[in-house]
């Protein structure tokens, strides 16, 4: 049987910056510490990437190419089920990338190109979002008011998958970043986004999204904060 080639280096570098990026934190991970993990020399990374702002720009470019991809499939969601394995796909995509969003000011403050693009990204998710709250409203708004109230509800959806994870950070800073509970992390995010959504629906969609929640009930409490 033939052996795999193997990973090219600078994949490897860039999988193993993610993963302690979001294990660490941005701030707190090193181009050394980042060398010793791969047991590479440091000479080795900078010929890849010459600097740490280069390993978190590539890293970004991947997310958003990957989120706009994501947020294109929002026009495809017809009902309730789309739209909470829209969500969760969402979450988990944020999940995967996680320390833009745990770190995201400290990154904003220092990193030019996060702080020229990632406005963008947030606009994007609000249209998509809109427009995932008209169809499953599935009815016209009847006037202006009933367009500022879905602008402002889409406008917090927005809010809530951008800050969610830290809020979660914050209850427990000892464990809600590590991958053993990313799964209730997700649900309890999607949860949350579709209970903005659900006073806005008619009573047939309101009572699947419901019996949905249900099925995912002891995931969607929050955990107990770290005293």
């Amino acid at each position: 049987m033939p052996r795999k080639a193997p990973r090219r280096t600078a994949e490897r570098i860039l999988g193993t910056t993610l993963e302690l990026f979001n294990r660490f934190g941005e701030p707190n991970v090193s181009t050394t510490l980042i060398s010793a993990e791969l047991r590479i020399s440091p000479g080795n990374l900078y010929y890849h990437f010459p600097s740490k702002d280069e390993l978190v720009n590539t890293l970004f470019d991947q997310f958003e190419g990957q989120l706009f991809e994501l947020l294109g499939a929002s026009e495809g969601v017809r009902d309730i089920e789309d739209a909470w394995f829209f969500l969760h796909s969402l979450f988990e995509l944020i999940w995967e990338y996680r320390f833009l969003y745990r770190d995201l000011n400290h990154l904003l403050s220092r990193n030019r190109r996060l702080e020229t693009h990632f406005p963008a990204i947030l606009m994007r998710k609000r249209a998509a979002l809109r427009g995932l709250l008209d169809t499953l409203i599935d009815r016209p708004a009847a006037n202006a008011t009933d367009e500022h109230a879905r602008d402002a509800v889409a406008a917090s959806t927005v809010v809530l998958l951008t800050y969610w994870l830290s809020y979660e950070y914050v209850l427990q800073p000892r464990s809600a970043m590590e991958p053993e509970n990313a799964q209730d992390a997700l649900l309890r995010g999607a949860y949350h986004v579709l209970e903005l959504l659900a006073p806005h629906l008619s009573e047939e969609p309101r009572q699947h999204l419901r019996a949905l929640i249900e099925v995912y009930r002891p995931a969607v409490h929050e955990p107990p904060a770290t005293p």
